[in-house]
């Protein structure tokens, strides 16, 4: 990590194709975690993640690409990531979507305030405020 990202979490931006085919699939898959909001949030504290965001993003040849941003403790708890209704609908709608595995960006810097930074790292460190 760069030594703009606090000791003891991560920043982490991945990626993953979308099938061909699956574009409105995946459309969906973000409308239900969307719609599915309090729930999707309520797994945050077990994942000591204080930040997550996901984007889809077209490519010039027409590909789809969802990126996902999180802020985690390096220190993660085991979590049963397919413990919940929310889990396993999410996990459903990855296995059809997009594409096995992830590509990981490299982060190089991360800018916060000092008062947001202790909160997320507050945050990853406990799973709460």
């Amino acid at each position: 990590m760069p030594a703009s990202v606090p000791a003891g979490t991560r920043l982490e931006l991945s990626r993953a194709k979308i099938i061909p085919g699956q574009e409105a699939e995946a459309e969906a898959w973000m409308r239900m975690l969307n719609d599915r909001l309090d729930e999707a949030v309520a797994t945050l504290p077990a994942e000591r993640a204080p930040l997550q965001a996901s984007f889809l993003h077209r490519e010039a040849d027409g590909s789809l690409w969802l990126y996902h941003l999180s802020f985690v403790s390096e220190e993660r708890p085991d979590y049963e990531p397919h413990m919940t209704d929310i889990d396993r609908a999410h996990a459903s709608f990855g296995a059809r979507v997009k594409m096995p595995g992830w590509e990981e960006l490299r982060p190089v810097l991360m800018l916060t305030p000092d008062h947001i930074r202790d909160a997320l790292v507050r945050w990853a460190e406990t799973g709460r405020q």
